[in-house]
Protein backbone atom coordinates (compact mmCIF):
# COMPACT_ATOMS: atom_id res chain seq x y z
CA UNK A 1 0.00 0.00 0.00
CA UNK A 2 2.77 2.62 0.76
CA UNK A 3 4.84 1.71 -1.96
CA UNK A 4 1.78 2.33 -4.48
CA UNK A 5 1.17 5.72 -2.68
CA UNK A 6 4.42 7.05 -3.14
CA UNK A 7 4.72 5.48 -6.61
CA UNK A 8 1.25 7.25 -7.29
CA UNK A 9 2.85 10.41 -6.25
CA UNK A 10 4.87 10.87 -9.22
CA UNK A 11 2.35 11.27 -11.22
CA UNK A 12 2.96 14.92 -11.00
CA UNK A 13 6.26 15.67 -10.86
CA UNK A 14 6.34 19.42 -11.48
CA UNK A 15 3.34 20.68 -9.21
CA UNK A 16 3.60 22.04 -5.90
CA UNK A 17 3.63 19.14 -3.53
CA UNK A 18 4.59 21.30 -0.14
CA UNK A 19 5.41 24.98 0.32
CA UNK A 20 6.90 25.76 3.62
CA UNK A 21 8.40 28.43 5.27
CA UNK A 22 11.79 27.42 2.87
CA UNK A 23 9.51 27.64 0.41
CA UNK A 24 7.96 25.23 -2.84
CA UNK A 25 8.76 21.68 -2.88
CA UNK A 26 7.47 19.73 -6.23
CA UNK A 27 6.34 15.87 -6.08
CA UNK A 28 9.81 15.20 -7.92
CA UNK A 29 12.01 16.95 -5.19
CA UNK A 30 9.48 15.57 -2.61
CA UNK A 31 10.11 12.09 -3.87
CA UNK A 32 14.00 12.53 -4.00
CA UNK A 33 13.65 13.49 -0.08
CA UNK A 34 11.94 10.07 0.94
CA UNK A 35 14.22 8.33 -0.71
CA UNK A 36 17.72 9.97 0.36
CA UNK A 37 15.59 10.04 4.11
CA UNK A 38 15.08 6.28 3.44
CA UNK A 39 18.79 5.70 2.45
CA UNK A 40 19.61 7.52 5.42
CA UNK A 41 17.71 5.76 8.01
CA UNK A 42 19.08 2.62 6.64
CA UNK A 43 22.13 3.46 6.96
CA UNK A 44 21.93 4.36 10.72
CA UNK A 45 20.78 0.89 11.27
CA UNK A 46 17.08 1.42 11.69
CA UNK A 47 15.13 -1.76 10.97
CA UNK A 48 11.22 -2.81 9.97
CA UNK A 49 9.36 -2.76 13.03
CA UNK A 50 11.47 -0.12 14.91
CA UNK A 51 9.74 2.89 16.55
CA UNK A 52 10.73 5.89 16.05
CA UNK A 53 10.27 9.49 17.28
CA UNK A 54 9.97 11.99 14.98
CA UNK A 55 10.81 15.61 16.53
CA UNK A 56 10.23 17.95 13.56
CA UNK A 57 7.71 21.48 12.77
CA UNK A 58 5.68 20.56 9.50
CA UNK A 59 7.46 21.47 7.03
CA UNK A 60 8.17 18.99 3.35
CA UNK A 61 11.08 17.36 5.07
CA UNK A 62 8.83 15.96 8.46
CA UNK A 63 6.09 14.68 5.87
CA UNK A 64 9.49 13.40 3.66
CA UNK A 65 10.23 11.07 6.96
CA UNK A 66 6.95 10.43 8.31
CA UNK A 67 6.24 8.43 4.44
CA UNK A 68 10.47 7.07 4.58
CA UNK A 69 9.84 5.55 7.79
CA UNK A 70 6.50 3.98 6.49
CA UNK A 71 8.48 2.57 3.68
CA UNK A 72 10.71 1.10 5.74
CA UNK A 73 7.87 -0.11 8.09
CA UNK A 74 8.91 1.48 11.32
CA UNK A 75 6.37 2.23 14.08
CA UNK A 76 6.72 6.46 13.90
CA UNK A 77 5.75 8.67 16.56
CA UNK A 78 5.46 12.24 15.01
CA UNK A 79 5.84 14.45 18.04
CA UNK A 80 6.46 18.43 18.16
CA UNK A 81 8.55 20.69 20.10
CA UNK A 82 7.28 19.64 23.44
CA UNK A 83 8.07 20.46 26.98
CA UNK A 84 10.79 18.54 28.51
CA UNK A 85 8.47 17.20 30.62
CA UNK A 86 5.90 16.01 28.52
CA UNK A 87 8.36 14.89 25.64
CA UNK A 88 9.73 12.50 28.07
CA UNK A 89 6.12 11.22 28.92
CA UNK A 90 5.54 10.95 25.64
CA UNK A 91 9.37 8.77 24.07
CA UNK A 92 8.46 6.83 27.70
CA UNK A 93 4.73 5.84 27.00
CA UNK A 94 5.70 5.23 23.14
CA UNK A 95 8.76 2.86 24.21
CA UNK A 96 10.90 4.87 21.26
CA UNK A 97 13.82 3.19 20.29
CA UNK A 98 14.94 6.12 17.61
CA UNK A 99 15.35 9.68 17.79
CA UNK A 100 15.19 11.76 14.90
CA UNK A 101 15.54 15.16 14.29
CA UNK A 102 15.01 16.48 11.11
CA UNK A 103 15.64 19.79 10.02
CA UNK A 104 13.22 21.80 7.21
CA UNK A 105 16.51 22.57 5.48
CA UNK A 106 16.37 19.40 2.53
CA UNK A 107 20.25 19.63 2.58
CA UNK A 108 20.96 18.77 6.84
CA UNK A 109 21.36 15.89 7.68
CA UNK A 110 18.74 14.10 10.17
CA UNK A 111 20.08 14.15 13.45
CA UNK A 112 19.63 10.33 14.40
CA UNK A 113 20.19 8.67 17.54
CA UNK A 114 19.47 5.02 19.47
CA UNK A 115 17.86 5.38 23.02
CA UNK A 116 18.77 2.38 24.30
CA UNK A 117 15.01 1.17 25.26
CA UNK A 118 13.44 -2.04 23.55
CA UNK A 119 9.89 -1.90 22.51
CA UNK A 120 8.29 -5.29 23.51
CA UNK A 121 4.49 -4.25 24.08
CA UNK A 122 2.42 -6.37 22.80
CA UNK A 123 0.62 -3.83 19.70
CA UNK A 124 4.00 -3.52 18.25
CA UNK A 125 4.46 -7.12 18.45
CA UNK A 126 1.25 -7.34 16.54
CA UNK A 127 2.83 -4.67 14.03
CA UNK A 128 5.63 -6.57 13.55
CA UNK A 129 4.43 -9.88 12.54
CA UNK A 130 1.71 -8.59 10.07
CA UNK A 131 4.73 -6.65 8.56
CA UNK A 132 2.50 -3.53 8.80
CA UNK A 133 4.21 -0.06 9.69
CA UNK A 134 2.97 1.63 12.49
CA UNK A 135 1.50 5.31 13.74
CA UNK A 136 1.56 6.35 17.29
CA UNK A 137 -0.49 9.45 18.00
CA UNK A 138 -1.10 10.89 21.72
CA UNK A 139 -4.37 12.62 22.98
CA UNK A 140 -3.52 16.47 24.16
CA UNK A 141 -4.29 14.90 27.62
CA UNK A 142 -5.76 18.35 28.39
CA UNK A 143 -7.49 16.45 32.10
CA UNK A 144 -4.57 14.11 32.70
CA UNK A 145 -2.07 12.09 31.16
CA UNK A 146 -1.98 11.63 27.04
CA UNK A 147 -3.22 8.38 25.91
CA UNK A 148 -1.57 6.74 22.82
CA UNK A 149 -3.06 5.22 20.26
CA UNK A 150 -1.31 2.62 17.91
CA UNK A 151 -2.94 2.40 14.35
CA UNK A 152 -1.79 0.18 11.55
CA UNK A 153 -0.33 2.68 9.08
CA UNK A 154 -1.17 0.60 6.02
CA UNK A 155 -5.28 0.77 7.28
CA UNK A 156 -4.86 4.66 7.33
CA UNK A 157 -3.67 4.81 4.38
CA UNK A 158 -6.50 2.70 2.49
CA UNK A 159 -8.65 5.97 2.56
CA UNK A 160 -6.40 7.86 0.73
CA UNK A 161 -6.28 6.26 -2.66
CA UNK A 162 -9.87 7.54 -4.77
CA UNK A 163 -9.29 9.77 -7.40
CA UNK A 164 -10.44 13.42 -6.35
CA UNK A 165 -9.48 17.44 -7.60
CA UNK A 166 -6.29 18.36 -6.27
CA UNK A 167 -6.30 21.51 -4.27
CA UNK A 168 -4.26 23.88 -1.73
CA UNK A 169 -5.05 22.78 1.30
CA UNK A 170 -3.64 24.69 4.58
CA UNK A 171 -2.14 21.98 6.80
CA UNK A 172 -3.67 23.99 10.31
CA UNK A 173 -3.02 20.88 12.71
CA UNK A 174 0.44 19.74 12.85
CA UNK A 175 1.30 15.49 12.32
CA UNK A 176 0.99 14.78 15.72
CA UNK A 177 -2.83 15.39 15.40
CA UNK A 178 -4.79 12.77 12.97
CA UNK A 179 -6.13 16.47 11.29
CA UNK A 180 -2.41 16.79 10.18
CA UNK A 181 -1.55 13.09 9.24
CA UNK A 182 -5.28 13.42 7.40
CA UNK A 183 -4.65 16.57 5.32
CA UNK A 184 -1.08 15.64 4.03
CA UNK A 185 -2.09 12.08 2.92
CA UNK A 186 -5.16 13.50 1.21
CA UNK A 187 -3.39 16.18 -0.37
CA UNK A 188 -0.77 14.52 -1.39
CA UNK A 189 -2.79 11.30 -2.78
CA UNK A 190 -4.59 13.93 -5.25
CA UNK A 191 -1.56 15.41 -6.22
CA UNK A 192 -2.72 19.08 -4.54
CA UNK A 193 -0.82 21.13 -2.24
CA UNK A 194 -0.20 21.20 1.60
CA UNK A 195 0.34 24.95 2.56
CA UNK A 196 2.01 24.71 6.41
CA UNK A 197 2.49 28.00 8.59
CA UNK A 198 4.99 28.65 11.25
CA UNK A 199 2.26 30.59 13.42
CA UNK A 200 -1.36 30.14 13.92
CA UNK A 201 -2.60 33.21 14.43
CA UNK A 202 -5.26 34.69 12.52
CA UNK A 203 -3.53 37.19 10.41
CA UNK A 204 -0.61 34.70 9.41
CA UNK A 205 -3.20 31.88 8.45
CA UNK A 206 -4.70 34.38 6.36
CA UNK A 207 -1.83 36.03 4.74
CA UNK A 208 -0.77 32.58 3.74
CA UNK A 209 -4.36 31.79 2.45
CA UNK A 210 -3.55 35.29 0.13
CA UNK A 211 -0.08 34.53 -0.94
CA UNK A 212 -1.00 30.82 -1.69
CA UNK A 213 -4.39 31.05 -3.04
CA UNK A 214 -5.55 28.32 -0.61
CA UNK A 215 -8.79 26.53 -1.62
CA UNK A 216 -9.24 24.49 1.83
CA UNK A 217 -9.18 25.79 5.25
CA UNK A 218 -9.39 22.56 7.92
CA UNK A 219 -9.57 24.03 11.82
CA UNK A 220 -10.88 23.99 15.15
CA UNK A 221 -14.45 26.25 15.81
CA UNK A 222 -12.28 28.01 18.72
CA UNK A 223 -9.91 29.28 15.79
CA UNK A 224 -12.74 30.67 13.92
CA UNK A 225 -14.10 32.61 16.85
CA UNK A 226 -10.99 34.22 17.32
CA UNK A 227 -11.08 34.61 13.27
CA UNK A 228 -13.95 36.50 13.75
CA UNK A 229 -13.17 38.67 16.71
CA UNK A 230 -10.08 39.81 15.19
CA UNK A 231 -11.23 41.81 12.31
CA UNK A 232 -8.49 39.85 10.09
CA UNK A 233 -10.95 38.66 7.24
CA UNK A 234 -11.45 42.44 6.36
CA UNK A 235 -7.23 42.43 5.72
CA UNK A 236 -6.59 40.02 3.73
CA UNK A 237 -7.78 38.20 0.31
CA UNK A 238 -9.36 34.92 0.62
CA UNK A 239 -11.13 35.14 -2.19
CA UNK A 240 -9.54 31.32 -3.46
CA UNK A 241 -11.16 29.98 -0.52
CA UNK A 242 -13.99 27.47 -1.35
CA UNK A 243 -14.02 25.22 1.78
CA UNK A 244 -13.82 25.60 5.50
CA UNK A 245 -14.04 22.38 7.24
CA UNK A 246 -13.99 22.61 11.15
CA UNK A 247 -13.60 19.45 13.88
CA UNK A 248 -12.17 18.44 17.32
CA UNK A 249 -14.81 20.01 19.38
CA UNK A 250 -18.56 21.67 18.68
CA UNK A 251 -18.96 24.51 16.71
CA UNK A 252 -20.78 27.81 19.02
CA UNK A 253 -23.58 28.38 17.22
CA UNK A 254 -23.12 31.95 17.04
CA UNK A 255 -19.91 31.49 15.50
CA UNK A 256 -21.07 29.10 12.96
CA UNK A 257 -24.08 31.80 11.69
CA UNK A 258 -21.30 34.71 11.78
CA UNK A 259 -19.04 32.90 9.07
CA UNK A 260 -21.89 32.24 6.93
CA UNK A 261 -22.80 35.25 6.75
CA UNK A 262 -19.12 37.17 6.47
CA UNK A 263 -18.52 33.80 4.09
CA UNK A 264 -21.31 33.74 2.02
CA UNK A 265 -19.20 32.16 -1.16
CA UNK A 266 -17.08 29.48 0.94
CA UNK A 267 -18.73 26.03 1.87
CA UNK A 268 -18.93 25.32 5.84
CA UNK A 269 -18.49 21.78 6.57
CA UNK A 270 -18.14 20.06 9.82
CA UNK A 271 -16.08 16.96 10.05
CA UNK A 272 -15.51 14.29 12.45
CA UNK A 273 -12.29 12.14 13.65
CA UNK A 274 -11.07 10.97 16.55
CA UNK A 275 -7.04 9.71 16.54
CA UNK A 276 -8.50 6.33 17.57
CA UNK A 277 -10.47 5.58 14.53
CA UNK A 278 -8.96 7.80 11.77
CA UNK A 279 -11.57 10.43 9.86
CA UNK A 280 -15.09 9.66 8.83
CA UNK A 281 -17.00 10.91 5.88
CA UNK A 282 -19.22 14.13 6.61
CA UNK A 283 -22.06 15.90 5.22
CA UNK A 284 -23.16 19.15 6.66
CA UNK A 285 -27.09 19.96 6.47
CA UNK A 286 -26.73 23.76 5.57
CA UNK A 287 -23.66 26.16 5.73
CA UNK A 288 -25.02 27.77 9.10
CA UNK A 289 -26.64 24.55 10.36
CA UNK A 290 -25.11 22.58 13.25
CA UNK A 291 -26.72 18.94 12.12
CA UNK A 292 -24.73 16.53 10.39
CA UNK A 293 -24.63 13.05 7.99
CA UNK A 294 -21.69 10.27 9.54
CA UNK A 295 -20.46 7.34 7.61
CA UNK A 296 -19.22 7.12 4.21
CA UNK A 297 -17.02 3.90 3.18
CA UNK A 298 -15.32 1.85 6.17
CA UNK A 299 -17.83 3.12 8.73
CA UNK A 300 -20.92 2.60 10.67
CA UNK A 301 -22.39 3.70 14.18
CA UNK A 302 -24.61 3.67 16.74
CA UNK A 303 -26.62 5.46 19.19
CA UNK A 304 -26.72 3.84 22.94
CA UNK A 305 -28.15 6.13 25.76
CA UNK A 306 -27.55 9.58 23.75
CA UNK A 307 -23.89 8.55 23.31
CA UNK A 308 -22.16 7.98 19.72
CA UNK A 309 -19.85 4.37 19.34
CA UNK A 310 -18.38 4.24 15.77
CA UNK A 311 -16.87 0.96 14.14
CA UNK A 312 -14.18 1.99 11.38
CA UNK A 313 -11.81 -0.28 9.24
CA UNK A 314 -9.13 2.07 10.28
CA UNK A 315 -9.65 1.78 13.80
CA UNK A 316 -6.67 1.64 16.26
CA UNK A 317 -5.36 -1.33 16.97
CA UNK A 318 -5.26 -0.02 20.99
CA UNK A 319 -3.99 2.17 23.58
CA UNK A 320 -0.18 1.80 24.85
CA UNK A 321 -1.23 3.07 28.25
CA UNK A 322 -4.84 2.32 28.92
CA UNK A 323 -7.73 -0.04 27.81
CA UNK A 324 -9.22 0.83 24.41
CA UNK A 325 -13.09 1.47 24.90
CA UNK A 326 -14.23 -1.35 22.22
CA UNK A 327 -17.31 -3.37 22.80
CA UNK A 328 -17.96 -6.68 21.18
CA UNK A 329 -18.92 -5.99 17.81
CA UNK A 330 -15.92 -4.03 17.58
CA UNK A 331 -17.53 0.08 17.96
CA UNK A 332 -15.61 2.33 20.27
CA UNK A 333 -17.30 4.63 22.57
CA UNK A 334 -16.05 8.31 21.43
CA UNK A 335 -18.55 9.55 24.85
CA UNK A 336 -19.80 12.43 22.61
CA UNK A 337 -23.22 12.62 23.30
CA UNK A 338 -25.43 13.54 20.12
CA UNK A 339 -28.87 14.47 19.20
CA UNK A 340 -30.89 12.42 16.60
CA UNK A 341 -33.24 13.50 13.81
CA UNK A 342 -33.48 11.16 11.53
CA UNK A 343 -29.97 10.58 9.77
CA UNK A 344 -29.07 13.85 10.89
CA UNK A 345 -26.82 14.19 14.36
CA UNK A 346 -25.99 16.58 16.14
CA UNK A 347 -22.66 17.00 18.15
CA UNK A 348 -23.33 18.11 21.93
CA UNK A 349 -20.05 17.47 23.47
CA UNK A 350 -18.36 15.23 25.51
CA UNK A 351 -20.54 13.63 28.46
CA UNK A 352 -17.53 14.33 31.10
CA UNK A 353 -18.36 18.00 30.06
CA UNK A 354 -21.75 17.56 30.55
CA UNK A 355 -22.96 20.10 33.72
CA UNK A 356 -25.55 18.49 35.44
CA UNK A 357 -27.61 21.23 37.47
CA UNK A 358 -30.49 19.96 39.94
CA UNK A 359 -31.02 16.39 37.44
CA UNK A 360 -30.70 19.20 34.44
CA UNK A 361 -27.98 19.00 31.67
CA UNK A 362 -26.45 21.95 30.21
CA UNK A 363 -24.14 21.45 27.23
CA UNK A 364 -21.26 24.51 27.84
CA UNK A 365 -21.34 24.87 24.04
CA UNK A 366 -25.01 26.39 24.25
CA UNK A 367 -23.99 28.71 26.82
CA UNK A 368 -20.75 29.67 25.18
CA UNK A 369 -22.35 30.51 21.87
CA UNK A 370 -24.90 32.92 23.78
CA UNK A 371 -22.49 34.73 25.42
CA UNK A 372 -19.93 34.80 22.48
CA UNK A 373 -23.24 37.42 21.26
CA UNK A 374 -22.20 40.20 23.67
CA UNK A 375 -20.30 43.32 23.49
CA UNK A 376 -16.86 43.36 25.49
CA UNK A 377 -16.28 39.66 24.95
CA UNK A 378 -13.48 38.30 23.09
CA UNK A 379 -13.85 34.47 24.21
CA UNK A 380 -15.50 32.40 26.91
CA UNK A 381 -14.75 28.87 28.69
CA UNK A 382 -18.02 27.50 30.22
CA UNK A 383 -17.74 24.70 32.62
CA UNK A 384 -19.60 22.98 35.76
CA UNK A 385 -18.43 23.81 39.61
CA UNK A 386 -19.64 22.24 42.71
CA UNK A 387 -22.57 23.08 44.08
CA UNK A 388 -24.08 21.86 47.65
CA UNK A 389 -27.58 22.50 46.62
CA UNK A 390 -28.07 21.63 43.23
CA UNK A 391 -24.58 19.87 42.51
CA UNK A 392 -23.03 21.70 40.24
CA UNK A 393 -23.65 25.40 38.69
CA UNK A 394 -22.20 26.73 35.69
CA UNK A 395 -19.48 29.01 35.54
CA UNK A 396 -18.30 31.35 32.70
CA UNK A 397 -14.46 32.35 32.04
CA UNK A 398 -15.02 35.68 29.91
CA UNK A 399 -12.07 37.10 28.26
CA UNK A 400 -12.83 40.53 27.67
CA UNK A 401 -12.10 43.04 25.21
CA UNK A 402 -11.74 46.20 27.84
CA UNK A 403 -12.00 46.64 31.69
CA UNK A 404 -15.38 46.49 32.75
CA UNK A 405 -17.04 46.02 36.90
CA UNK A 406 -17.94 42.76 37.81
CA UNK A 407 -21.38 44.37 39.07
CA UNK A 408 -22.09 45.75 35.85
CA UNK A 409 -20.57 42.79 33.94
CA UNK A 410 -23.61 40.59 36.20
CA UNK A 411 -25.86 42.61 35.39
CA UNK A 412 -25.25 42.28 31.76
CA UNK A 413 -24.52 38.83 31.06
CA UNK A 414 -28.09 38.15 33.64
CA UNK A 415 -30.17 40.88 31.12
CA UNK A 416 -28.45 39.24 27.87
CA UNK A 417 -28.92 35.36 28.69
CA UNK A 418 -32.51 35.46 30.49
CA UNK A 419 -35.14 35.49 27.34
CA UNK A 420 -32.22 33.23 25.59
CA UNK A 421 -32.06 29.98 28.11
CA UNK A 422 -33.30 28.86 31.04
CA UNK A 423 -32.53 30.05 34.29
CA UNK A 424 -30.81 27.01 35.19
CA UNK A 425 -28.79 27.32 32.36
CA UNK A 426 -27.01 30.92 33.27
CA UNK A 427 -24.28 31.19 34.86
CA UNK A 428 -24.18 31.22 38.99
CA UNK A 429 -20.19 32.50 38.76
CA UNK A 430 -18.19 34.58 36.30
CA UNK A 431 -14.71 34.30 36.14
CA UNK A 432 -12.67 36.97 34.32
CA UNK A 433 -9.55 36.36 32.40
CA UNK A 434 -6.63 37.28 30.09
CA UNK A 435 -4.73 34.16 29.06
CA UNK A 436 -6.10 32.27 26.35
CA UNK A 437 -8.57 29.31 26.66
CA UNK A 438 -7.57 26.87 24.11
CA UNK A 439 -4.62 24.33 23.92
CA UNK A 440 -1.61 24.34 21.33
CA UNK A 441 -3.83 22.58 18.90
CA UNK A 442 -6.48 25.00 19.46
CA UNK A 443 -9.00 22.93 21.27
CA UNK A 444 -11.40 24.36 23.95
CA UNK A 445 -9.27 23.62 27.35
CA UNK A 446 -12.41 23.35 30.17
CA UNK A 447 -10.06 21.66 33.08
Amino acid sequence: MIEQYIQRMGTWPSEDAVIDAGGSTSYLSLLSDISRLGEAFRAAGIPAGAVVAVEAQHSAQAGAALLALADLGAVCVPMTRLPEEKRKEFLDVGEVEWLIEVSPDPSADPAIQQTGVHASHALYASLREQGSPGLVLFSSGTTGRSKASVLDFTRLLARYQDDRPAQRILSFLNLDHIGGINTLLHTLGQGGTVVTVEERTPDAVLAAIARHRVNVLPTTPTFLTMLLISGALERHDVSSLTHITYGTEPMPEQTLRRLAQELPSVRLKQTYGLSELGILGTKSRENNSLWVKLGGEGFDYKIIDDVLWIRSRMAMLGYLNAEAPFDDEGYFNTQDVVRVDGEWLQILGRRSEIINVAGEKVYPNEVESVLLEMENVLDVTVSGIPSPVTGQVVQAALHLVGDEGPRELRKRVEAHCRDRMEPYKIPAKLVVTSGAHHSDRFKKVRA
